[in-house]
């Protein structure tokens, strides 16, 4: 049977509830439902899906009698955040396995479903593969890493050991993330200084990402004329290691093109390198036996300063890997062509600075 995962909200509603009986119902109510595993297994097994929730409800609300929580325990569901709430102030969230192990996939990073007021939530996992067995944690300490399915979410790990939380790898508490205004940069921030050379994330969040990426992949050859040039002239504002003479400098654009554009294309090097030298005119001199990715750029100089004046300071500074302002972007980017320029020997005899600021000029 494939593996299923389902969330489950219970919110409590108790104005200034007793985290001491709180704690007490949960491990009463884990207890319980082990207890239903153990004697009623085969029942306990077909809770699939939203089955489950009205069970973990319904064995809370009965433990719940004869305490501050009785009559307040409400079954949320649907696309909540969590799905059982107490006293509007304790939720559980409920998920599901069949699989015969403690992890899957979480909740929205974000969390734009939460339930208003809910402040303390747990995490009750029931994995119905034999032995079936439920445990309880709060919710920050099962919280391993964060993975990408349409939006980034939780990594959920029930075994976590204590200090290997995402939070505690970012230093930064989930009470204090959760609450930040965008939640999502703390995490790329971590992410990006794991990165080894070569790499890039493949997601970025929206503040940062002008283009969100289409849902279509599409091959490089079956896009027209004009957005093959268009993208070309992006590459070389973005990515000005490509004038240099690393054996790696066409991976980063190779990784963009795929994650933000959606293109897939075999032979990145071949875009700018196909055609080798030839002489090229400019500023009254004749420059002899140009590489062609330089003729590329100087043939595009207009389109890609257009480019960089209107991509952001902040963009272009996660791109260039490097601090760039508004006023200094064009001459940052001038500045790092040509220092990767001069460590191609077939163009140190261009003046390549020289040769932008002309063309750029007229």
């Amino acid at each position: 049977m494939g593996q299923i995962f389902q969330e489950i909200m219970i919110v409590s509603v108790n104005p200034d509830p007793n985290r001491n009986e709180f704690d007490l119902l949960l491990n009463s109510t884990i207890s319980e439902l082990n207890v239903h595993a153990k004697n009623s297994s085969e029942k306990v097994s077909t809770l699939l899906g939203r089955n489950l929730e009205p069970f973990v409800k319904d064995v809370m609300s009965d433990l719940a009698i004869g305490t501050v929580f009785e009559n307040s325990i409400e079954l949320i569901g649907g696309q909540k955040f969590p799905d059982i709430v107490a006293k509007k102030y304790y939720g559980i969230e409920v998920k599901t396995t069949t699989q015969n192990h403690w992890k899957t996939t979480g909740n929205s990073v974000l969390e734009s479903t939460r339930v208003d007021d809910v402040e303390r939530i747990f995490m009750l996992f029931a994995k119905l593969a034999s032995p079936i067995e439920f445990r309880c944690r709060p919710y920050e300490d099962v919280l391993s890493e964060v993975v990408v399915t349409h939006s980034p979410r939780y990594l959920i790990d029930m075994n976590l050991e204590q200090g290997k939380t995402i939070f505690d790898k970012i230093k930064m508490p989930y009470e204090t993330l959760r609450k930040k205004e965008n939640p999502i940069r703390p995490i790329i921030d971590y992410y990006k200084s794991k990165l080894k050379p070569g790499e890039e994330l493949w997601w970025m969040d929206a503040e940062n990402n002008s283009k969100p990426s289409s849902i279509v992949i599409r091959i490089w050859n079956n896009l027209s004329f004009k957005e093959k040039k268009e993208l070309k002239n992006r590459a070389m504002a973005y990515f000005p290691e490509l004038f240099g003479n690393s054996n790696d400098k066409f991976g980063r654009l190779a990784i963009w093109l795929v994650t933000r554009e959606a293109v897939v294309c075999p032979n990145v090097r071949d875009l700018f390198t196909a055609g080798g030298k030839s002489d090229y005119l400019g500023g009254g001199n004749t420059y002899q036996n140009v590489p062609r990715i330089f003729l590329n750029l100087f043939d595009n100089v207009p389109s890609i300063v257009e480019t960089i004046l209107q991509t952001s300071a902040f963009e272009l500074s996660e791109y260039w890997e490097t601090k760039t302002t508004e006023k200094n972007k064009l001459f940052d980017w001038l500045e790092l062509v040509t220092k990767h320029s001069m460590k191609i020997q077939d163009a140190k005899h261009l003046n390549i600075k020289q040769i932008l600021t002309d063309i750029a000029l007229k």
